[in-house]
């Protein structure tokens, strides 16, 4: 069986939002290069070799790691951060998606504000919108998009992506791996 051209995956991860504290950018920004993770400038997603980092707001990131024990994430970066800047665990508040294939920026421009064509939303760019009347954050990756939502909305964003996808053969497929985002098979 071949794999599908456009696939929905769900993305279980811890979620991490990075905010500097006044004048105290540049530390939180060499705190984050000393552990592997160059963050990226606004509008932007970089990739590090356990997760993603998207930048969709002022002196702030959202950090997409493989899940750990409920807080210890969060803990194991606040304490690398330090005085830098505080660290709000938001796994519980969203939810990842992983929309993968040929097809996925047309069937999102069904309901996404953006303009998705790839010379205005390259591999790399990220980008707080509406899609389907929710809110997401929304990232292009090299082997995808990913979107994040609130968990209370979810289910209404994964409803509204399986419909529009039907039409270009859309395929629910198993959950995957913070890996992927980062480039692991």
């Amino acid at each position: 069986m071949s794999a599908p051209d456009l696939a929905l995956a769900a993305l279980p991860a811890d979620i991490l939002e990075f905010a500097a504290y006044q004048d105290a950018t540049p530390e939180l920004m060499r705190r984050g290069a000393q552990a592997g993770w160059a963050l990226p400038p606004l509008g932007r997603v970089s990739a590090a070799p356990s997760g993603v980092a998207l930048a969709v707001r002022p002196q702030r990131w959202l950090i997409v790691l493989a899940s750990q024990a409920p807080g210890a994430s969060a803990a194991r970066w606040q304490g690398l951060l330090g005085t830098s800047g505080a660290v709000v665990e938001l796994s519980a508040g969203l939810a990842a998606f992983l929309l993968a294939g040929a097809s996925a920026r047309e069937a999102l421009k069904r309901g996404c504000r953006l303009d998705l064509d790839p010379s205005v939303f390259a591999p790399g760019c990220a980008a707080a919108t509406h899609m389907a009347q929710v809110a997401v954050t929304l990232a292009a990756l090299p082997d995808g998009l990913l979107l994040l939502t609130p968990a209370s909305t979810a289910r209404h964003l994964r409803e509204w992506l399986l419909h529009v996808g039907r039409p270009f053969g859309l395929a629910a497929v198993s959950d995957v791996t913070v890996g992927v985002l980062a480039g692991d098979p």
